[in-house]
């Protein structure tokens, strides 16, 4: 080969890095995403594995995308201060422009104040009281359908059965007592009354509940609206059906969140919950979503040697989405350079007033609220920062399945 053949071949070789790294740099404009989750609880696991799923997909269908989601995954421990002190050691220390969950309205309502002052907005995909409106907390945004968005619906349902006086139960946290102040104007249009109201500890005894269903059999009312989470309703039906409260001339209502988290609940539990009326949004099979579905699967129980089989339900495909909004927003707000402004140093992790102010924090918002795509679970379009209420279906607990009854 000559010295100019060899020149030649040489600036080709270098133009052919450049056009690479030019690529290269064109895809890695990085921003930074908090994921904040009970990692040691089954729906937690159950989203990270969505989430993490979601970014993949994402990236693999949009390739030529010049921003790319980097995510830092915190554990909330499964309390308030758990989930504040995750969020605040993202926003100091990780400079995140968004922070997907936490999982509890309870831990939301706080971490919605701190990406309130840091500029930063807050997705929760499960957490679902009415009482978190964007009109008090602008930088919160609910990725899953409020509570209050279900009452209409559970009214009408108790009308079409003729039953004129129902007795609520709900676990005596936030999440439990913000829908049943939702439920009594809505009952009292259709002429339902609401004899008692029973609300159970967050973590009792069996024998406080125990105490409780002696009190409620002693009344004439026979119709009961279950509002608590997964874990809670496990323990309470199986003392409800030992009880003998399961038997003919009772009639038991679940609302949408444990309705939708039956796929988390063990198969003896469900034994104790036959005959249950349960209602929750209707999410249309698809093709892309039974796909979804399968992957999901595989790589759940290849990815870990003591797999407890547990299904996927609305709030994993709720967190999927939750990406998939984000991923689109932060390429539609054309971020670049996206940095903080610190307002006071500090060495600790956790001090409240060394939060920084994100710069894109208000662009990033107002795209997140135009963003409107068909996700998994339904067609992804925010009002007013929540998600468009959707058709709920209803069903009864039979076996080890759900019976559709209606819509």
């Amino acid at each position: 080969m000559t010295m100019a053949n060899l020149k030649h071949l040489l600036v080709f070789i270098l133009f052919l890095l450049l056009s690479l790294l030019g690529k290269q740099s064109m895809a890695d404009d990085v921003v930074r995403a908090g994921i904040v989750l009970d990692l040691n609880s089954t729906k937690g696991e159950m989203a990270k594995s969505c989430i993490l799923m979601a970014v993949s997909d994402f990236y693999a269908v949009n390739s030529n995308y010049r921003t790319r989601l980097s995510l830092f995954i915190r554990d909330s421990k499964g309390d308030v201060i758990g989930a504040a002190c995750a969020a605040l050691d993202l926003m100091k220390n990780e400079n995140v422009h968004a922070i997907i969950g936490p999982q509890r309205s309870t831990e939301a309502k706080f971490v919605a104040k701190l990406g309130e002052k840091a500029h930063v907005p807050i997705f929760s995909f499960s957490a679902t009281s009415p009482f978190l409106s964007p009109n008090h907390n602008p930088f919160f945004i609910q990725t899953t359908q409020d509570d209050s968005a279900q009452v209409k619906a559970l009214a009408t349902l108790i009308q079409a059965y003729g039953w004129r006086e129902v007795i609520t139960i709900n676990e005596g946290t936030d999440y439990g007592n913000d829908l049943i102040l939702c439920l009594i104007d809505a009952f009292q249009e259709v002429d339902v009354r609401l004899p008692y109201r029973s609300v159970i500890s967050p973590s009792p005894k069996d024998s406080d509940i125990l105490e409780e269903l002696n009190k409620l059999k002693a009344m004439q009312t026979r119709i009961f609206l279950v509002h608590m989470c997964a874990s809670l309703a496990s323990k309470f039906f199986v003392l409800v059906k030992n009880s003998g409260m399961m038997s003919e001339g009772y009639a038991w209502i679940m609302t949408q969140g444990l309705s939708s988290s039956l796929d988390t609940i063990d198969s003896k539990v469900l034994d104790s919950m036959q005959g249950v009326l349960g209602i929750r949004p209707y999410i249309q099979i698809s093709k892309g979503l039974e796909d979804f579905e399968r992957r999901w699967k595989t790589n759940l129980t290849s990815g870990k040697t003591n797999y407890k089989t547990f299904g996927l339900n609305l709030f994993g495909l709720q967190a999927y989405d939750s990406i998939w909004a984000l991923a689109m927003a932060v390429e539609k707000a054309n971020i670049e350079n996206s940095s903080f402004l610190k307002q006071n140093a500090s060495e600790s992790k956790v001090d409240l007033a060394a939060i920084g102010v994100s710069e894109i924090g208000l662009r990033l918002l107002n795209t997140i609220a135009s963003t409107r795509f068909q996700g998994l679970s339904r067609d992804f379009y925010l009002v007013k920062g929540q998600l468009k209420a959707s058709t709920f279906e209803i069903f009864n607990v039979i076996g080890q399945t759900k019976r559709i009854i209606g819509y």
